[in-house]
């Protein structure tokens, strides 16, 4: 029986590692390359991640929250996070090029 409960131990380790890198991966992306991308908006998944990721927390593996939260955390990295990485930039929010100057990029005098 002990086997048995560092397995589930295991597994519910990995399902928070999982939502909570969907989660952080939502976070990233910029608002724009949700719509861009014909999907549900930035904070209707960082909600719906968020609250997968507590139950996650708070909820043995066993009961039907957590499965319903896998569920959802899936569909984001299924269907979502391939949609806005396919965009130009891969959705992300943009610092600047280490080219950028003070009016623009820089290209050399091209």
């Amino acid at each position: 029986m002990q086997g048995f409960a560092g397995f589930m131990w295991l597994l519910s380790m990995a399902l928070i590692l999982f939502s909570g890198f969907a989660l952080i991966d939502a976070a990233v992306r910029r608002e724009d390359a949700y719509r861009a991308a014909d999907k549900q908006t930035k904070p209707f998944w960082m909600i719906i991640l968020g609250i997968a990721f507590v139950v996650d927390l708070l909820f043995p593996i066993l009961s039907f929250l957590p499965v319903i939260g896998l569920v959802a955390t899936i569909v984001y990295m299924v269907d979502v996070r391939p949609a806005l990485r396919s965009l130009p930039g891969g959705g992300r929010s943009r610092r600047g090029s280490s080219s950028d100057g003070p009016y623009g990029p820089w290209n050399g005098g091209r």
